[in-house]
């Protein structure tokens, strides 16, 4: 017993002495690891008669039990220095920026809706939206499109196996027409809306996705005729362009849902490699280009949504929304606007505190 008070007292004082953790570790696994002096002596517990177990276990024990306090005070005691050097000598320079975190964008084609409805309101149209699911009524036929019309085939169009409740093809829209026929159903006349969304079509090419967006605008009232609607497209484009100089050209053209109906094409000219839309189209340097379609509410449509035709005129039109934001931002592929590459979002996405307002400017810089 002499031996392990001796064993014991060694320890003590090797742990005490230990200036640093690492060598605090090393007594304990001298001590207590399972190949430890202490250890071994437990295990010689076994092989003990009971009355040596008697004698020897307590002290064997007791010397187990001051070597691991000993050990963990002087843990706790090399931490609680390191702590305080570290204290002492350690700063931090609250001067200094933080540092920059990763920040989402707001995608272009959501700016672009948001000027519109800035825009638009301006000129007292509501926003409304609707289905993107959609029955071949609302989609085709009340837009004065028959059953035969080439729209409705299904290389152009995503059906459904599902029908309605009135036995009517379910499909994705390939238009947000559809909501107009509804606003009219729903609210009469008189109408003046924009209808922004979703809508479907089976193409895809550098141009064309089978996803895409667009805003049709509807305006429903009595004794309108087409100076309504160019003014109405000059004013927006003018505004949403930020140009004063955009110069119209209307064609004469066909949509079953429209007649008159008129192709708009808007003058441009080539700067540094991309379109620059402004001026005449005749004017040196500059072409033509067709941006939208448009035209006076076929008297069909204004009877399906269940109006007089001899009380009610209108007009409507409708752009995509990418294409208006490829055109005033530069973009050259529709298809990146899909990709979801984060580098493209980066470089062509708006800040979320970038609001298009009409007085700071619908087009907030990127």
């Amino acid at each position: 017993m002499e031996e392990l008070q001796t064993q014991k007292n060694t320890a003590l004082e090797a742990i005490e002495a230990a200036g640093s953790l690492d060598a605090v570790e090393a007594l304990r696994v001298d001590a207590l690891g399972k190949q430890g002096w202490i250890s071994q002596l437990l295990k010689t517990l076994g092989k003990m008669t009971p009355e040596e177990r008697q004698e020897k276990a307590p002290a064997i024990q007791q010397a187990r039990a001051e070597v691991a306090d000993a050990i963990a005070a002087r843990k706790d005691a090399l931490e609680n220095a390191e702590l305080d050097r570290r204290l002492a000598t350690e700063t931090l320079d609250l001067s200094l920026p933080a540092p920059d975190e990763a920040r989402g964008t707001v995608h272009p084609v959501s700016q672009v809706m948001d000027e519109l409805a800035e825009i638009f309101a301006d000129l007292g149209f509501a926003v409304k939206t609707g289905p993107e699911v959609e029955d071949d009524w609302h989609n085709f036929t009340a837009l004065n499109m028959d059953e035969h019309h080439p729209a409705r085939a299904m290389h152009d169009t995503f059906y459904f196996p599902d029908r309605d409740k009135e036995d009517r093809a379910m499909l994705l829209r390939t238009h947000t027409s559809p909501v107009q026929i509804r606003t009219m159903v729903n609210e009469g006349a008189p109408v003046r809306i924009i209808a922004p969304g979703r809508v479907y079509r089976s193409d895809s090419d550098a141009t064309h996705t089978p996803m895409f967006h667009q805003v049709e605008g509807l305006v429903i009232d009595r004794d309108i005729h087409l100076g309504h609607l160019k003014w109405t497209l000059e004013t927006f484009l003018k505004a949403f362009f930020e140009r004063d100089d955009i110069v119209l050209r209307l064609r004469p053209s066909y949509f079953p849902f429209t007649e008159p109906s008129v192709e708009v094409d808007v003058g441009f000219e080539i700067v540094k490699g991309r379109r620059v839309l402004g001026g005449s189209g005749d004017a040196p340097g500059h072409a033509w280009m067709e941006l939208l379609g448009s035209g006076m509410v076929n008297r069909r449509v204004i009877e399906f949504a269940g109006l007089d035709p001899d009380e009610w005129q209108g007009f409507a039109f409708g752009v995509g929304v990418d294409r208006l934001a490829m055109l005033k931002y530069g973009m050259d592929d529709l298809r990146a606007f899909f990709d979801g590459d984060i580098r493209w979002l980066q470089h062509y996405g708006f800040s979320p505190y970038d609001q298009p307002t009409l007085s700071a400017g619908v087009g907030a810089p990127a």
